[in-house]
């Protein structure tokens, strides 16, 4: 669908989900297509203009705990199923996702990993480093311990799905404003009761943050705590390969954190640099390409010297945890909140637009989200760090 910039907005609404992103988007999907009216998208920019928008698009089930696993194995499904619901190609390609380990306690990690996903129907395995160079010829087994590989994971392209959830979302009646702007929230007592955007004000009766690395700041103008931080990731694209490149899982190497997978003609490069100041500036720097090279020489020494034909910067929104926020605060019962994803929000979209919806109508979500709650961090609770980083 064709973003459209909005004179005005509504003057009011049932629900203002602030963020046009890929969980903005699917949470819209997920109310209407359960009934909910009156609903408008809030949107600064274009829909997916954010981290969405980007294409790294890896879509697993490969996690340390079950909640993580549940989530990213509801999604799974939903999105081999998007073609039907709500109806959009979004070119899921199924190839796998390949973790390399190259110390025992990794691969202990890993295999305590295996087993609980296995528990809860992931197809995941340990292999060998032979054979994880067979699935990805490109690497180097020198140093190599072991592999964690499941083959029903893989990646798809955010912006597609983003316009796939916005458009069927726009045909249930949702008004979606792009170029629209927060600018504050007004309460009252223990309610949010309007929202400021740049084209007017909306009198609501529930607000559902989706902002992304932004979300911190929506919740500052309502009081709540949302602990969210902008860090820039970077990644790049190969020139064309002649001949084309094999047909390769989505591989990380888990000490480093880079990353390749096949991309159109080429193959996409990232890494997450460990010295990255936190920010809002996404300003692709060309120079970073030499951490990837400083990995691949040594763990795929063919995309060390592959030419690069740009790239780009996009943010993740990360918490102290790694792990997402989605719940309803406790101070203002009706600004629900979904962010936070620390890398992991276009994976778990599906599942946790679902999540919200059933928060919304106050009936119990498919699974148990309480500790996904940004209470587990004003209360001192302890926390579960997340081991998977990509």
């Amino acid at each position: 669908m064709s973003s459209s910039a909005f004179r005005t907005v509504p003057a009011s609404a049932d629900v203002v989900i602030v963020g046009g992103g890929v969980m903005g988007a699917s949470t819209a999907f997920h109310l209407a297509e359960a009934g909910v009216t009156n609903i408008v998208v809030v949107e600064r920019d274009d829909l997916g203009c954010g981290s969405s928008g980007k294409p790294i698009g890896g879509v697993r089930a490969q996690f340390s705990d079950p909640l993580n696993i549940e989530l990213g194995s509801r999604s799974l499904r939903a999105y081999q199923e998007f073609r039907h619901r709500p109806g959009a190609d979004i070119r899921l390609d199924t190839v796998g996702y390949l973790f390399l380990l190259d110390s025992a306690q990794q691969a202990t990690d890993f295999e305590a990993a295996v087993r609980l996903q296995n528990s809860l129907g992931v197809p995941s395995r340990m292999i060998a480093p032979e054979e994880a160079r067979r699935l990805c010829p490109y690497l180097s087994t020198d140093g190599l311990v072991a592999a964690a590989y499941s083959p029903a994971d893989g990646h798809a392209r955010p912006g597609l799905v983003v316009q796939g959830y916005a458009r069927a979302a726009a045909r249930a009646g949702v008004t979606i404003a792009t170029h629209t702007a927060v600018s504050g929230l007004d309460t009252a007592g223990d309610r949010v009761v309007g929202v400021h955007t740049s084209h007017g004000r909306i009198a609501c009766s529930t607000v559902i943050c989706a902002a992304g690395a932004w979300s911190a700041r929506i919740g500052e103008m309502a009081g709540v705590n949302l602990p969210v931080r902008p860090v820039k990731r970077q990644l790049a694209f190969t020139a064309p390969i002649t001949p084309p490149a094999p047909r390769i899982p989505f591989t990380i190497d888990f000490s480093s954190t880079a990353y390749f997978h096949n991309s159109d003609d080429g193959l996409l490069l990232g890494l997450a640099d460990p010295d990255q100041d936190d920010g809002f500036d996404t300003t692709w720097t060309p120079e970073w390409l030499e951490l990837f090279r400083t990995v691949a020489r040594h763990r795929a020494p063919a995309l060390a010297g592959m030419e690069t034909v740009g790239g780009w910067a996009g943010l993740y929104e990360v918490t102290p945890d790694h792990n997402a926020l989605i719940g309803r605060s406790a101070e203002l019962p009706n600004f629900l909140y979904a962010a936070g994803f620390s890398g992991h929000g276009f994976l778990q979209a599906p599942a946790v637009g679902e999540a919200v919806r059933d928060l919304y109508l106050e009936r119990a979500p498919f699974t148990d989200i309480s500790p996904l709650s940004a209470d587990r961090f004003h209360h001192g609770a302890e926390t579960r760090p997340e081991a998977h980083v990509v």
